[in-house]
């Protein structure tokens, strides 16, 4: 059989978080295609792409061109796909275009944050943000794209809850989770002076947004409740958000970094007490098991996919308690404290990986062949 991954979500130059997971899972779909795994037994595995820079990002595979995904194009894009003679789609996203389509497809849900959180993203062309608003205003759109499938791929099983609870399909789901990519040496055993460094360095890592569900503003209170501490805080922003942000605690010590390389993400992490999110709402959370990869601890907002991301490693907060998140930060500069996170964090991350999410979208795939699965 023939199945293609569409990567148009990949971006040029570096990841966001859907287009990690797209090179993430394809990258680990050929690694087990070239280690000859019976998953991927008799599969052509191909990537459909937009823009031909997207290849720097993704592995060594065949691959096609069509419009991109927020092309005006998009609901016709199956009458392009149909050109390359796939048996099987799986796109990274819920909205690819089915007009037409003479393949079997699975769509993907990463998170249902935007009914509640309707500010779409600030990347988007304009068109794209208010069909995005009118979406995201009622549950039968959601619906009806996702029945026009043939499966659904969330990343999840707290994501699946929610799709289930809104009865969005009649489609099989499946989860496939996110991940990270790990460093190669295992952090556990990190020796006492290690953990009383890192204990004392009093320095706090946020990587993401500052749209209003990422509530970014519980973390600046709780900076200002902390003494001697520096909130880094690594995405992107405005003048405006920085603006804002230093105006709701001018004594909290907030280091803004405007995008950082991977490299410069992954030394911050190494070097400081903890990782910290006080989101509302979330679909996973790859930063969390980015920072537990490296060993450091996170204190994150009590909501159900931190809980199922973070298990029994993390700390948990109120989401919009600066003072519980200020206590749970401050319990870790006992060293012997801090080391116990630390190695059950690196235990924790190494539940996640690329390639059990590769080989659940494989068994998805290669089930629609009818053929079992040889082991």
């Amino acid at each position: 059989m023939r199945l293609a991954i569409d990567c148009r979500y990949t971006r040029i130059g570096r990841h966001d978080g859907i287009s990690r997971y797209t090179a993430g899972v394809v990258t680990a779909l050929k690694a087990l295609k070239d280690a000859g795994d019976p998953a991927l037994d008799g599969v052509q595995l191909a990537m459909i792409v937009s823009d031909e820079r997207q290849l720097e990002m993704l592995p060594e595979l065949p691959w096609a061109k069509v419009s991109g995904p927020t092309s005006v194009l998009e609901p016709l894009v199956a009458l392009q796909v149909n050109r390359l003679r796939p048996d099987a789609v799986i796109s990274p996203m819920q909205t690819m275009g089915t007009l037409g389509r003479r393949y079997r497809l699975a769509l993907t849900v990463h998170d249902l944050i935007y009914y509640s959180n309707p500010e779409p993203p600030h990347d988007l062309p304009g068109f794209v943000r208010v069909l995005w608003r009118l979406y995201h205003k009622a549950w039968w759109p959601q619906r009806l794209l996702l029945n026009r499938a043939d499966a659904v791929v969330t990343v999840s099983e707290t994501t699946r809850a929610l799709i289930a609870r809104h009865e969005l399909t009649t489609k099989p789901v499946v989860v496939a989770r996110n991940a990270a990519d790990l460093p190669r040496a295992s952090l556990a055993g990190r020796s006492a002076d290690d953990a009383e460094a890192r204990s004392a360095t009093k320095s706090l890592v946020y990587m993401g947004s500052f749209m209003p569900y990422k509530n970014v503003e519980t973390l600046v209170r709780a900076a200002a409740l902390l003494p001697g501490y520096t909130l880094h805080l690594l995405s992107r922003s405005t003048p405006a958000d920085e603006e804002r942000l230093r105006a709701i605690a001018p004594a909290a010590r907030l280091e803004f970094h405007g995008g950082v390389t991977d490299e410069e993400y992954h030394a911050l992490l190494q070097r400081s007490t903890a990782l910290v999110t006080a989101s509302l709402d979330e679909g996973f959370g790859i930063p969390l098991v980015e920072a537990m990869g490296h060993g450091t601890p996170v204190v994150v907002s009590d909501i159900a996919v931190f809980r199922e991301i973070g298990g029994e490693a993390a700390l948990f907060a109120p989401a919009e308690d600066a003072q519980a998140f200020a206590a749970a930060i401050t319990s870790l500069e006992d060293a012997e404290r801090w080391r116990e996170r630390s190695i059950a964090s690196r235990a924790q991350a190494e539940t996640f990986s690329w390639e059990a999410s590769a080989r659940a979208l494989a068994e998805l795939a290669t089930g629609w062949t009818g053929r079992a699965r040889r082991r």
